[in-house]
C-alpha cells in the first residue's frame, strides 16, 4: 500500500503523550464537574418573602447546560480512546506487514464513537 510512510518509535512517543494528556483532561473534567455543581449552589438565590428555594437562577441555567456539557466531554473522552486505539492497532499490524489489517483498523477509528463506553447497561442515556 502506497502512502504509508510510518516511525512507530514516534508513533510510540506520540501515543504516550496523548494518553497522558487525555489523563490529565479527564481531571479536568471531573474537577469541571464538581465547580459546576459548587457554582449552582453557591450562586445564591432569590427569595420572595416565603421558602428559600433550593436554587437561584444562576442554578437553574446551570442545571440546563450541565447534561449537554456532559454529553460533549464524554464524546471527546471517547474520540479520544478510540483514535489512540485506532493508531495503535494499525501501526501493529503495519509493522507484522498486514497492510489490509492497518488499513481496516485505521478505518474503523475513523468511524463516531460511543460516548457511553465503559458504562454499565442500565446507566447509557436515553
Amino acid at each position: 500500500m502506497t502512502g504509508w510512510d510510518l516511525q512507530p518509535p514516534d508513533i510510540g512517543r506520540t501515543l504516550r503523550d496523548t494518553v497522558e494528556i487525555a489523563k490529565e483532561l479527564q481531571a479536568q473534567a471531573k474537577a469541571f464537574g464538581e465547580h459546576l455543581k459548587g457554582a449552582a449552589t453557591d450562586a445564591g438565590t432569590l427569595a420572595m418573602g416565603g421558602e428559600k428555594p433550593e436554587a437561584g437562577l444562576v442554578g437553574l441555567a446551570l442545571s440546563e447546560f450541565a447534561p449537554q456539557a456532559e454529553k460533549d466531554l464524554r464524546f471527546v473522552a471517547a474520540r479520544s480512546a478510540k483514535s489512540v486505539q485506532g493508531a495503535s492497532e494499525a501501526t501493529t499490524a503495519y509493522m507484522n506487514g498486514n497492510l489490509q489489517m492497518a488499513a481496516d483498523a485505521q478505518r474503523e477509528a475513523r468511524k463516531a464513537p460511543d460516548p457511553d463506553f465503559g458504562k454499565p447497561t442500565g446507566e447509557k442515556k436515553k
